[in-house]
Order: structure tokens, then sequence, then C-alpha cells
């Protein structure tokens, strides 16, 4: 992809995937400009609250600005409230954000709560549409096609992170604008939001 008005964009893989009392998030590394890989290790993988993550594609000034803009209001929401802020809030609130000033991004916003794992696929001009699974970003048709046969409802954490780094690997095969690695995240009740090493991803990829 191209750079517009100075600001890198990103071609991208992420991807959101639901189990039996979790979610697994996770984003490739590589960010590019046209045919140019500009960046090995771009952050795409953000944890904006412990039950809650955002994943971005697009122009990283715009991904970047709501990271940020998201980590402080559900820090907010927490503070006031005394509780954590739910899925369909954070999706919400990041819809708002993007109807009253569009951003050239599209998000995934993933998580858990008293009702469970949940995974957002927010667009840039604020649709949210809520899924079992969800990928983003330019590898995203490659990352489908790794899900759709081997999703099954009430998976284990453990079939959820090879589904997700496999297909993560698949896309950084097949697509020039994704890959030099991945990000993998787990989201529980018990434990929170976990980011596994580069070590764990190896042994999931092998």
């Amino acid at each position: 992809m191209s750079e517009q008005q100075g600001v890198l964009k990103t071609g991208t893989s992420t991807i959101g995937i639901t189990f039996k009392g979790g979610v697994v998030v996770g984003a490739d590394h590589r960010a590019t400009m046209g045919h140019f890989i500009a960046n090995k290790s771009v952050q795409k993988l953000f944890k904006i609250g412990n039950n809650l993550a955002l994943t971005t594609a697009g122009l990283v000034g715009h991904a970047q600005s709501l990271s940020r803009t998201l980590t402080a209001e559900v820090a907010l929401f927490e503070l006031r409230r005394q509780q954590s802020m739910t899925v369909k809030g954070a999706a919400t609130l990041t819809a708002n954000i993007l109807s009253g000033r569009p951003h050239w991004v599209q998000l995934l916003i993933v998580g858990v709560d008293a009702d469970g794992g949940h995974v957002y696929s927010i667009d840039s001009a604020g649709g949210s549409i809520p899924d079992v699974y969800c990928a983003t970003g330019s590898g995203s048709p490659y990352m489908y096609g790794v899900l759709e046969d081997g999703f099954k409802d009430n998976m284990t954490q453990a079939e959820a992170l090879k589904l997700a780094a496999r297909a993560l690997h698949a896309s950084g095969q097949r697509d020039a604008a994704s890959g030099n690695g991945m990000d993998l995240a787990v989201i529980t009740p018990s434990s929170g939001y976990v980011q596994l090493s580069q070590d764990e991803i190896a042994k999931l990829l092998k």
C-alpha cells in the first residue's frame, strides 16, 4: 500500500477467535509503502484493558491515536464505575469515535466479559459487527481459508491458539504486505490479557 499525507499505511493481517472460556487475538508485524517493506516490527495489537484488546489495520498514525484514546477511556470508565467495560461497550465506544470522525482504519475489538468471549469488527465509518471469529487486512482472505476449515464451537484455548498462529502464518506466506512474525495474546476471565512470548509462538508453529 502507499504513503498518504506523510502517514504510513500498512498491509496487514489481524485475527480474533473465540473459544470456550475466552478469546485469542493476534496480528502480524509488517508495514508497507507500495511494494516497499517500510518496517518489520510494527505494533498492531494493543492491550486497552485487562479484559480488552484492539487490533489495527490502516494508517499507522490513526491506529496509534485510537489505541491511546481507547486505553484512556477504558481506564476512566473502570475508575468511575469500579467495574470492567463490556466488550460490546468498548466496541460501541470505538464505533462512536469513528462515526464522529472517520479514520483510515479497520479494527477488531476483542475481549471477555460476564457473557463470555467476543470479537467485534469495526469499519472506518463506525460500523460494528460481532462474530465468533474475524480477520482483517490485506491478508484476511488467506486467513479466512484457514479459519473456515479449522474453526469449531467450544474450541479449547490450545486449539484456538494453534489455529490463530496457523492463519497468521498462512497470510505471511501468501500476502506480500503481511509477515515478519506475529504477536498473539489470550484473554480469559481468570487471567485477563496475557501476551505470548516469541518462543511460545515458535512452538505453536512447529
